[in-house]
């Protein structure tokens, strides 16, 4: 008599990551709407490259047809669509991104790094405290920069060193100061302030989880694009009066001001 030898199974492990996704919201008309995407795509060439982009659909609400047309029209202007946002909308082929149910607006809170206490607070009754959300860092296709900065407890990224060329920073746990300059090709993007003690040649993008308040300084500007909660200005909007001078990006009134700060 013969016996099998048992046969060792691995289990599964299923582990629970937040990525942070750059949602993308069309409206009609349509075409009017991609003519602008085309003007923020012309102003900064690249900047969709390699990044998570989620079509949010919950204003248009097109048809299923319209849908395979939009995410092909997008990709062809190098944006890929990783997943769809709609409410209540048609069921999407295997051909489509997958639908995304329950997103939530990306906040410095819900973002903090892993080992990072936020402040406490007490729970509610009845309810278990929620477990810890592991932060995974996807690669944008364009290199973090690399200066060993230093991260204060209030969540400020120091950057000692210049920002090279083709370099991104993404900080969204507070704001962001470069004690160099920040070359034309690079990018910062904070969720909350921006401050540049050297030449800003290179785009800065404050307040890119939604914060209103978050302002951009620089001693001098020379930037290819300046950005405040989604509002922007590039290069060749800007005033002639505040290129090459020490200035602060705003919003005021909803509107985005740049003006001379001294």
């Amino acid at each position: 008599m013969t016996f099998a030898a048992p046969v060792e199974t691995k289990s599964i492990r299923f582990r629970a990551r937040s990525f942070v996704a750059f949602t993308l919201t069309p409206e009609a008309p349509l075409d009017v709407w991609l003519e602008s995407l085309d003007r923020w795509i012309g102003n900064s060439p690249g900047y969709f490259a390699g990044r998570p982009v989620v079509l949010d659909l919950n204003t248009l609400k097109p048809d299923v047809a319209a849908i395979e047309s939009l995410v092909g029209v997008l990709g062809h202007r190098g944006i890929r669509v990783y997943a769809i946002e709609m409410d209540g909308g048609a069921e999407l082929g295997s051909h489509l991104p997958p639908a995304l149910v329950g997103a939530k607006e990306a906040t410095a809170d819900g973002l903090l790094q892993p080992g990072r206490k936020a402040a406490p607070s007490k729970p509610e009754e009845g309810k278990p405290e929620e477990g810890k959300a592991e932060e995974h860092k996807a690669d944008e296709g364009r290199a973090v920069a690399q200066a060993k900065p230093a991260l204060p407890a209030d969540g400020t990224l120091m950057i000692r060193t210049p920002i090279r060329s083709g370099q991104l920073v993404f900080h969204p746990h507070g704001d962001v100061i470069v004690l160099g300059s920040v070359a034309s090709g690079s990018e910062i993007v904070a969720a909350g302030s921006i401050h540049v003690y050297g030449t800003l040649r290179g785009r800065a993008s404050a307040g890119g989880l939604g914060n209103s308040a978050a302002r951009i300084f620089c001693r001098k500007n020379e930037a290819e694009l300046l950005s405040v909660d989604g509002w922007y200005c590039t290069a060749e909007e800007m005033d002639p009066s505040v290129r090459g001078k020490a200035v602060q990006a705003f919003l005021d009134n909803g509107m985005l001001r740049i003006a001379p700060f001294s």
